[in-house]
């Protein structure tokens, strides 16, 4: 096999299962809304805005999880098994303390946290009764994914595929018979919803910790020695990880950001953007799968100390993500007024979305660019700083100041606005590509002084 078509296969290898578990999240998440739903749009409501916890929480696993992969990707190149342990260790450490105090603010004040979004009696009275259920699951879900993590570092992307293929289609099965109370089961309504998520995360978390210590030895703790963090090894990991968790935070409060200034512009045009995101999260999905191949990939080579290697691969992932960009812009583009006909929205709102789904289509091969850069090249490398910069200027220096002159002071419309906010995009871009072509990005990380 050649040296290229084994750089494909292996990309092929690593980036399809995310792909697939993140397809797969998105439709089973659908499928529960549905379920849901038949309670009425109290229980939806109530549902959506409990899960804010989860949706904060999980952007920390995010952090964590892409930060060590950093770390496991080339200590693994580098065949440091010692290090490898200490990582998890690390990591479980973070997102289980993080987990435990998330999940105990959760089961204690569920009405304060619920009073955060609404004051509706009933939309509190359910979501509180689904938060003091499924609080505890916010734990299961954090060893979860940093076991997944350490598996599709080394080598066993389907792995975690599999058991989150497994685990939620028995969240799916759960909620059936608890949400209505199907057979001798009883009709516990969003409660029942909760049950049956918190039994599947700890469902997938048995399974996946059986196989690792079955299976896969390097990442298997057996030892308290990996928690036992020296202050080298914290000095060596804390600084290049923490902007990744930071990255994620301030993104996420930037999407914020941009909400209150589309909510500026009506009804009509928050409908529009909602339906579009909704669409282009499934693009998206693609884009993460690429992304986190390249970090996976390059950071081995980096820990091989085949640094021409690891330029070479950037090179090579840049060409793909234009590819990749090019070919899903067409496909949204093209398929754009199929995709809004699922939707039940007004024709004004459906004119809207096409128009911005075009947008976004236009924009595709540029967004695909940074996501492989700023989550994949950067942060193989460790230069998580320069990575974090890129992201956070596009959008606080750029994204935010733009959307809320477009909306409030040049009073543009929904499309013009979202036309001038791929100007973040280009501006990574750009600082992205100068950094790769400076190649001032590798930072061997497996040498800890």
């Amino acid at each position: 096999m050649s040296e290229r078509k084994a750089f494909y296969t292996k990309m092929v290898g690593i980036a399809l299962p995310v792909v697939f578990q993140g397809l797969l999240n998105n439709s089973l998440s659908f499928v529960d809304t549905l379920m849901i739903g038949q309670l009425g749009e109290a229980s939806i409501a109530a549902v959506a805005l409990a899960n804010q916890m989860f949706f904060l929480i999980s952007l920390l696993y995010f952090g964590v999880c892409s930060g060590a992969a950093i770390f496991l990707s080339q200590f693994w190149g580098a065949n440091n098994r010692t290090s490898i342990q200490k990582v998890l260790g690390l990591s479980l450490l973070v997102a289980g303390i993080a987990a435990l105090a998330m999940a105990a603010t959760s089961l204690l004040f569920p009405r304060q946290i619920m009073h955060i979004f609404t004051d509706d009696a009933t939309v509190v009275l359910r979501g509180s009764q689904y938060l003091r259920v499924v609080a505890i699951s916010y734990v299961f879900s954090a060893v979860s994914q940093i076991l997944a993590t350490a598996l599709r570092v080394t080598g066993h992307a389907k792995t975690p595929l599999k058991v989150a293929l497994f685990s939620l289609s028995f969240n799916a099965v759960g909620n059936y018979f608890l949400i209505f109370g199907i057979g001798p089961f009883p009709a516990w309504g969003v409660a029942g919803a909760a049950l049956s998520t918190a039994l599947s995360r700890l469902l997938e978390v048995i399974i996946l910790t059986i196989i690792v210590y079955k299976r896969h030895p390097v990442i298997a703790i057996r030892s308290l020695d990996a928690f036992r963090l020296d202050r080298p090894f914290l000095a060596h990991v804390v600084p290049t990880s923490l902007p990744v968790i930071f990255n994620e935070i301030f993104w996420s409060l930037g999407m914020v950001a941009y909400k209150i200034a589309y909510a500026k512009m009506g009804i009509a045009a928050i409908a529009a953007i909602n339906v579009t995101e909704a669409i282009g999260n499934l693009f998206f999905v693609a884009l993460m799968g690429v992304s986190n191949a390249t970090l996976i990939m390059i950071g081995i080579k980096i820990g091989e100390g085949e640094i021409e290697a690891a330029h070479r691969y950037a090179r090579r992932f840049i060409l793909t993500a234009i590819g990749i960009g090019l070919a899903m812009g067409a496909f949204e583009a093209l398929f754009a007024p199929s995709f809004t006909r699922l939707f039940n929205i007004s024709d004004t709102v459906r004119s809207l979305a096409i128009t911005c789904l075009y947008v976004h289509a236009s924009l595709m091969t540029v967004r695909s660019i940074n996501i492989v850069i700023i989550v994949g090249i950067l942060r193989s490398g460790g230069d998580t700083k320069y990575s974090m910069f890129a992201e956070l200027f596009g959008v606080w220096a750029v994204g935010v100041p733009l959307a809320f002159l477009g909306s409030a002071v040049f009073k543009l419309t929904i499309t013009s606005l979202y036309l001038l906010l791929g100007m973040e995009e280009v501006t990574k871009m750009f600082i992205g590509l100068a950094r790769v072509k400076g190649k001032k990005w590798v930072n061997d990380l497996t040498t800890i002084h």
